[in-house]
């Protein structure tokens, strides 16, 4: 096998296990375990993958999107922090839109006691909010999306183009100092763009592991956000980065 078909391999095997081990790899292969480093190194430079300790993760790109089935399974103890620390910006706030993915479902379940009304496209933070005697729930209407349970479209962005919307609490599928905040999708970036317009206070709620990635459609510059709320995980000097744009930084 030579290395392109074996790279190829790698990138496929990333995307469907969600992680791949450089030990294991090499087994599978045949191969000695500095073979894989390279084809890992090869990879993450094609910006296809990210090294992490011991092997790498698929990097998201206009021909792949992890699901939200995945999303719920990586760094859930953070995404758990996360919402809890957004939950602490509501700062009065009555009216609140939420974006798809799994971490804005953790916030909407942190919601359910508060009165407030409650714009998303995301089914599953609806889900979440359905037997809450205090919130009312605006869920836009369009195409839904399977991978992430959340609509998008005209009838999506027309809804939302229409309200305004005191606090948006948003998440990215990259965000970088370069790029801004992107996502795969074309028509997730036009809602979520649509979220930063009618939004009075934009929040971006996202994990350690999307900073530094880029994808294919740019919805926002880091400079459009109040405050970041990331985990820990996020060194200081990487925080302190993105600060120097504008948010705040708040590493749960």
């Amino acid at each position: 096998m030579d290395s392109d078909t074996r790279q190829g391999r790698i990138v496929e095997f990333a995307r469907t296990r969600g992680r791949v081990e450089v030990l294991s790899l090499a087994h599978e292969f045949d191969v000695a375990a500095e073979t894989i480093r390279r084809d890992l190194k090869v990879l993450a430079g094609r910006r296809l993958l990210k090294r992490v300790h011991g092997g790498a993760v698929p990097l998201e790109t206009a021909a792949f999107e992890s699901t939200v089935e995945y999303r719920s399974q990586v760094d859930l103890a953070e995404k758990h922090r996360m919402a809890a620390g957004a939950v602490q910006l509501l700062h009065g706030a009555e009216t609140v839109y939420l974006d798809e993915g799994f971490t804005p479902r953790l916030i909407a379940e942190r919601l359910a006691e508060h009165e407030l009304t409650v714009v998303t496209s995301s089914l599953l933070a609806a889900e979440a909010l359905a037997n809450s005697a205090t919130v009312t729930v605006l869920l836009l209407g369009g195409r839904m999306r399977g991978r992430t349970l959340a609509t998008v479209d005209h009838w999506a962005t027309g809804m939302l183009a229409g309200l305004v919307i005191d606090v948006a609490f948003l998440g990215t599928n990259g965000i970088s100092v370069e790029h801004g905040l992107t996502t795969p999708d074309p028509a997730v970036a036009a809602v979520k763009q649509t979220a930063v317009k009618v939004a009075r206070r934009r929040i971006l709620v996202a994990a350690h592991s999307k900073f530094g990635a880029d994808s294919f459609c740019r919805f926002a510059e880091v400079a459009d956000f109040e405050t970041i709320v990331t985990g820990s995980e996020l060194s200081v000097t990487d925080a302190e980065r993105y600060e120097a744009l504008g948010p705040a930084v708040v590493r749960t």
